[in-house]
């Protein structure tokens, strides 16, 4: 009995030994020492293995940016043209639709107008009273001559004559101008002034008309313009300015045709930027001789603005901290220095930093957070 627990305890005795063997040469084997902090920067030895999970990028001197501003297209205005009745009256008859070609002077629509037909009969009654002022004049110049009426009744005359003929021409004129003459019909053809395309109709049969519709933001009866040219309306930003000049040409995009661009060219920048929304508009134009484009369509315009002055650096070596913006800089193989920038505009994955760097330095992509938590560990960010 007690010669088997002696057996025991010397086995255990000798597994004991072997294990703190074990330990003993553990011990003597040499680990790689850690990243050393030394203020803003970490060092780490040659043969580090972590260095596998750093992986450097090149600071390049700042490219062209493409610029690409949100806009829309619209009617070019100097190629439209909006009808609001001239005169109070109801529709009788529409002969115009939507998508219709019309020629100038075409009518769209006729009114039964009451006042036009008040003009009408003011233009005959002036064209009345105009002749009876020359033959008045004619009798009194007759009658001074043969000594039989004083000069003064001839200055009368000739005064009257002078007044009818001025408002038997302004009333013959307002009439004219809606192609009415002295007769007296009342019926009032609205007709384009320009050839086009009618591509908007508000007005229905019997509808009563005024014509201060437009004072209170009524919609025009009929909209007439040539839709194979519009213009393109953008919003632009302040730090847009410096590349955005009258004269340049842009690129436009809609989702309706992708990966085909129209080109369109700047025609006026705002002077004003909208208190509200702190965009500035920007006008330009294109051709649509095929009318693929249509008014009112959401695009995109894209140019290339000129290099910014200074260097930039991808995206992902920023990073923030505090209220601050930083990027680690490889100063030697193994060695890091956290540095603070200041971002400027960011282009195709790099963002602009001025002079904050120079170019071919060298900044952390891959391994950011990790050399920042080192830094806080040994103290405050």
């Amino acid at each position: 009995m007690h010669g088997r627990r002696r057996i025991a305890i010397g086995a255990l005795i000798g597994a004991l030994g072997i294990a703190v063997a074990g330990c003993n040469d553990g011990g003597r084997r040499d680990y790689a020492p850690g990243p050393r902090v030394d203020g803003d920067k970490v060092v780490f030895a040659s043969d580090s293995k972590q260095l596998a999970a750093i992986a450097t990028a090149p600071v390049a001197p700042s490219t062209a940016d493409t610029v690409r501003l949100p806009g829309r297209l619209v009617w070019d205005e100097d190629r439209t043209v909006r009808l609001f009745p001239p005169f109070s009256g109801r529709v009788v008859k529409i002969l115009a639709k939507p998508g219709d070609i019309v020629t100038a002077g075409q009518p769209l629509a006729q009114l039964a107008s009451p006042e036009f037909g008040q003009a009408q009969a003011e233009a005959r009654k002036g064209a009345t009273d105009l002749a009876l002022a020359e033959r008045n004049l004619a009798r009194v110049r007759e009658l001074v001559a043969n000594d039989v009426a004083a000069k003064k009744e001839l200055q009368n005359a000739e005064a009257e004559y002078a007044r009818a003929r001025a408002e038997s021409a302004r009333a013959l004129e307002r009439v004219k101008l809606y192609r009415g003459g002295e007769n007296v019909d009342s019926v009032l053809a609205l007709r384009s002034p320009i050839a086009g395309t009618v591509v908007e109709r508000n007005i229905n049969p019997g509808q009563e008309l005024r014509p201060d519709q437009m004072a209170s933001n009524a919609p025009a009866l009929f909209v007439v313009t040539d839709p194979t040219r519009l213009w393109l309306q953008l919003d632009a930003t302040e730090r847009d300015l410096g590349a955005l000049k009258t004269g340049m040409t842009v690129k436009v995009s809609s989702s309706a045709y992708p990966g085909e661009t129209f080109a369109a060219r700047i025609n006026a920048v705002a002077d004003f930027i909208d208190p509200q929304t702190r965009t500035i508009r920007v006008r330009g134009s294109l051709a649509n001789p095929d009318r693929r484009l249509k008014g009112e369509m959401f695009v995109t315009a894209e140019f290339d603005a000129p290099p910014r002055p200074g260097v930039s650096v991808p995206a992902k070596a920023l990073f923030l901290s505090g209220n601050r913006h930083f990027v680690f800089v490889e100063e030697a193989p193994g060695r890091f220095a956290r540095v603070a920038v200041k971002p400027e505009a960011e282009s195709g994955g790099a963002i602009g930093v001025g002079n904050d760097l120079a170019p071919g330095q060298k900044v952390v992509v891959d391994g950011v957070l990790f050399l920042q938590q080192l830094l806080q560990s040994k103290g405050p960010a």
